[in-house]
């Protein structure tokens, strides 16, 4: 099966230091991920690097069995890869205003981009939240925003930067029990995470890394 993402001589220096020095990476077509390491092993730093956020020297990059540069990063890896922060960022408007945004920018339509709103908001249990301002809510209510916010793109590959850390209690499971109905919608998942709970979800592998290196899973 040919990757959906597949990387060769990923690299990335902070002056002498090497943060990252992969040799290679492939992310298959709607499969899910969990990618574990200390904190420091290079996590957020791929993550960002694999959605045009920071650059990096990478020897060959494929997607979609398509080979493309990784700097300066294509228009097709940005329309397709979607990124969602570990603390996300939020516009100061309502929260349909802020799920819909993606799909506005895109020139969808307005009664489709409502109808969309309406059902992600639905699925992210949000939908009593429809009108309030961002600057209001709690943590939990901002990361199913931001999930809802992603998975109305249906991206090809969406990347979770520790989409549970920081959550306690109800708030932490409400995330958690979205993420396997994002892996089932056929994106492909990558999670950095430390979660347990996370690590352990059906069908999600593991990724390893270990000083900046995939490590034997």
């Amino acid at each position: 099966m040919t990757p959906l993402l597949a990387i060769r001589g990923l690299r990335k220096q902070f002056g002498a230091r090497a943060l990252l020095d992969i040799d290679a990476l492939d992310i298959g077509p709607a499969s899910a991920y969990a990618l574990t390491g200390i904190n420091g092993a290079g996590k957020s730093t791929l993550l960002r690097i694999l959605a045009g956020l920071e650059p990096a020297h990478c020897a060959h990059l494929s997607f979609m069995g398509q080979a493309m540069p990784l700097t300066p990063y294509p228009p097709a890896l940005r329309a397709a890869i979607v990124y969602v922060h570990q603390h996300p960022a939020m516009f100061a408007t309502s929260v349909a205003d802020n799920i819909g945004y993606g799909l506005r920018a895109r020139g969808v339509a307005r009664n489709d981009r409502q109808r969309q709103v309406e059902e992600a908001m639905a699925w992210a249990g949000v939908s009593h939240l429809r009108e309030r301002k961002t600057q209001t809510l709690s943590g939990g209510e901002k990361q199913r925003i931001a999930l809802a916010r992603a998975r109305i793109l249906k991206p090809r590959l969406l990347l979770l930067d520790e989409p549970s850390s920081n959550l306690d209690g109800a708030a932490r499971e409400q995330v958690i029990a979205l993420i396997p109905s994002l892996i089932a919608q056929g994106s492909s998942v990558v999670m950095a995470c430390h979660d347990r709970d996370l690590i352990a979800l059906p069908a999600v592998q593991r990724l390893k890394l270990m000083d900046g290196r995939l490590a034997a899973r």
